[in-house]
């Protein structure tokens, strides 16, 4: 069936960047799903004001965003959770409407996003929560849950960039060499340079393997990354955007976490996952059908239906 593109969000590795294709009954389906806009409150943590949405009842599912996007990533999974549970998706620091100012000296790892939300969880007296991340944003939330067990009751991890893993990865250096190569030097070169669309061109196109996909989407959707580009800045011009997890650190972690893979993703994603399923000992895996690195934009009906159930058994 021909496939036609339907939105576009996103981020990809940390960032998550993506057009969004479904097939017409896909279209319908997702259409079924009416976004709700709920108030956007916002609370001091860490010496910053995060914003974020609150809705529905039960216990809490915190959701957390990669990078290049904010809250409004999650919009296509509010009204299916917040049935059961509370959910909240909040935006990470540095992203938008957050009024963080650039940093050179900030530290833009995942290790300060993990401590933003275990102070997040504690601030609103949420604690165990059900945790969702996506990509850089599942980064942050496995470092939560390995330094703050007593936080977190479940984790599902959408694709996460742990790149220290590939070492232990046949052929896991080239697919890093590569990725290093094809996205993040040659975009860290562009925003040193100041060029911010030039970076997210550079480091997309590295990516997928289209350098013409930025220049390609609408107006309005560049605009949508260009406000979250704070983040992407700073991780490609830090030393330490990928912090170290070794296999016996995630072997310690006996939360109950969900490994989520696209069914179409890159290898670079793929690899990373099956070093995880590896070395996490109380885990599940799931594929999400027809997706990418966009889990939850590009196939919101199975990634609800997957977590979901995964988060009612605990």
């Amino acid at each position: 069936m021909k496939k036609q593109p339907t939105a576009v969000f996103t981020t990809v590795i940390f960032a998550f960047i993506l057009l969004a294709c479904t097939s017409n009954s896909e279209k319908t389906e997702t259409q079924a799903i009416q976004p709700t806009t709920p108030e956007v409150k916002s609370v001091f943590i860490n010496g910053d004001s995060l914003h974020y949405i609150d809705i529905g009842k039960g216990e809490p599912v915190i959701f957390v965003h990669g990078t290049l996007n904010d809250y409004r990533v999650w919009r296509l999974q509010l009204d299916t959770f917040s049935k059961n549970y509370r959910v909240i998706a909040y935006s990470r620091r540095y992203a938008f409407p957050n009024n963080q100012a650039y940093n050179d000296s900030a530290d833009y790892s995942p290790v300060i996003h993990a401590k933003d939300l275990a102070e997040f969880i504690k601030t609103l007296n949420l604690g165990p929560v059900h945790l969702v991340g996506h990509s850089y944003g599942a980064y942050a939330t496995l470092l939560t849950t390995m330094d703050h067990p007593e936080l977190v009751k479940s984790v599902t991890l959408g694709e996460p960039p742990v790149m220290p893993l590939l070492q232990n990865a046949p052929g896991g250096d080239t697919i890093f060499k590569k990725f290093m190569d094809r996205s993040i030097t040659p975009a860290g070169e562009a925003l040193r340079a100041g060029n911010n669309e030039k970076g997210i061109a550079v480091f997309i196109g590295g990516v997928i393997g289209d350098t013409s996909f930025f220049s390609s989407l609408p107006p309005e959707v560049q605009g949508l990354m260009l406000s979250n580009i704070l983040e992407l800045r700073g991780s490609m011009l830090v030393k330490n955007r990928f912090p170290p997890i070794t296999c016996n650190d995630l072997k310690k972690i006996q939360t109950p976490v969900l490994i989520l893979t696209g069914e179409r993703t890159a290898q670079l994603f793929s690899t990373v996952n099956n070093e995880l399923d590896k070395c996490l000992m109380n885990r599940e895996s799931a594929i999400i059908p027809a997706a990418t690195h966009g889990l939850q934009v590009e196939n919101p009906a199975d990634f609800n239906k997957i977590v979901l159930t995964f988060i009612d058994k605990h």
